[in-house]
């Protein structure tokens, strides 16, 4: 059964480390990246979402795609758009950088989920995980007042909200490396994907 909620893919970030290349269209083994998070998110979601400012190189994707309402390009305005366009009440939101997103991690983070809550956001003994985490609409007023301040910080409206942390702990259970968080950013971090790929 698919979950009640939407699931959101952030695509509209500034790759300058990769001389402009797109990160969600490089190859990991013989997945794009974005192509593995689809293939986890059709497994969960009805509504699939991808927030970018080129929707045109995304139109091979069967998915909702939506563009920034504000005009700053930033993690926090696709969040923002994400969560304004979703028709769920809850939202699960991740970045198009991640390669090794696993369904059983996606799962534990949404079992969480209470209508009372409006966050459930992972944090390990890195930090907390902002972009793979849930939101609820109900952030939406919140992440307006700060972006129209112009303030681009995502967890800085955490504390006017009502957030769940999820432990180390509770997120090894299905993901014991907890690979799910691991992001290329730079030509190293892909290399250090591909290891990781080769090894699995």
């Amino acid at each position: 059964m698919l979950s009640p909620y939407s699931g959101i893919i952030l695509a509209g970030g500034l790759n300058s480390r990769f001389s402009g290349a797109n990160k969600a269209f490089i190859q990991i083994g013989n997945k794009r990246i974005l192509d593995n998070i689809y293939d986890v998110f059709r497994e969960l979601f009805e509504e699939i979402i991808l927030v970018t400012n080129d929707p045109l190189k995304y139109l091979g994707w069967d998915l909702k795609i939506v563009t920034d309402i504000y005009p700053a390009r930033s993690s926090l305005t696709g969040i923002h758009a994400g969560l304004f366009y979703a028709t769920s009440s809850h939202s699960f939101i991740t970045a198009c950088d991640t390669p090794f997103l696993k369904k059983e991690l996606i799962e534990t983070i949404l079992c969480a989920v209470e209508p009372q809550i409006d966050i459930i956001i992972p944090e390990t003994s890195a930090g907390i995980e902002p972009l793979c985490a849930v939101y609820s609409k109900r952030c939406l007023k919140q992440i307006e007042n700060q972006l129209d301040n112009q303030e681009y910080k995502i967890q800085k409206f955490f504390n006017k909200v009502r957030v769940r942390k999820l432990s180390d702990n509770e997120l090894r259970a299905n993901d014991p490396e907890l690979t799910s968080f691991f992001n290329v950013n730079n030509p190293s971090s892909l290399e250090k994907a591909k290891e990781i790929k080769t090894g699995q």
